[in-house]
């Protein structure tokens, strides 16, 4: 099942940042842009990490974190404050408040998606590995088996697999693909897609296999969760 992670900003442009990159890293985020709001999600839902602007509408943050550590339920909850707030005093604040990091606007994303994987790879609660049927994926070895079977890839293609395995079932574009494997700054032709999946069939698939990779005609391509 993939991370959730629950983003509670109000500035709309920030929020469509996180959601893009929190995604694009395999995360599934929910993002919420009031403070009270995200309290009743936090007694509704579980969350594998919460993200906290500082000054919110509503109950802020800070205090958000303050409930969250008072309850049984998510005091062990791992919880970044995201703040404009860089002053030493306020930092001491949050972290004795019981925020496990403290990151200041503006803020590099790379970094802060750093800080998540490190903060669960912490609480245990980032995968090394992904397993959809008999297909296995080492994030950090870089291997990936069928059965019992070692499958060779190639840079390019293992990003595609990791890519739509850590979502099964879900839809991805060819443009969407682009950007999450290839990277928003680099100029590739959608078609390149369409290569690279023919080669990741090729080498993930023999004779009497089930194909997992799904075609969505118009669309784009899915890891199928119900292959096998």
């Amino acid at each position: 099942m993939a991370t959730r992670i629950l983003v509670v900003e109000d500035e709309d442009a920030l929020c469509t940042l996180l959601e893009y990159n929190l995604e694009a890293s395999g995360f599934t985020p929910t993002i919420v842009r009031d403070g009270d709001e995200a309290l009743l999600r936090l007694r509704e839902d579980e969350y594998d990490l919460a993200i906290l602007d500082w000054m919110l509408p509503g109950t802020s943050g800070i205090e958000i974190c303050r409930q969250l550590r008072a309850r049984a339920e998510t005091r062990a909850l791992p919880v970044i404050m995201l703040t404009a707030r860089g002053e030493e005093t306020d930092r001491i604040r949050g972290l004795d408040i019981g925020a496990d990091d403290y990151v200041t606007k503006p803020f590099s994303v790379s970094e802060l998606m750093a800080r998540i994987r490190a903060i669960l790879r912490r609480h245990g609660g980032e995968q090394d590995g992904l397993r959809v049927g008999d297909i296995s994926l080492d994030q950090n070895t870089h291997r990936v088996h069928r059965a019992k079977r070692e499958i060779h890839l190639g840079p390019t293609e293992f990003r595609l697999l990791q890519t739509l395995m850590r979502r099964p079932g879900r839809v991805y574009s060819r443009e969407q693909l682009l950007d999450m494997v290839w990277g928003r700054d680099v100029y590739v032709e959608a078609r390149t897609v369409d290569v690279h999946i023919g080669r990741l069939r090729k080498a993930l698939n023999r004779p009497g296999e089930t194909d997992p990779l799904r075609t969505v005609r118009a669309t784009g391509y899915s890891f199928d969760e119900t292959y096998q």
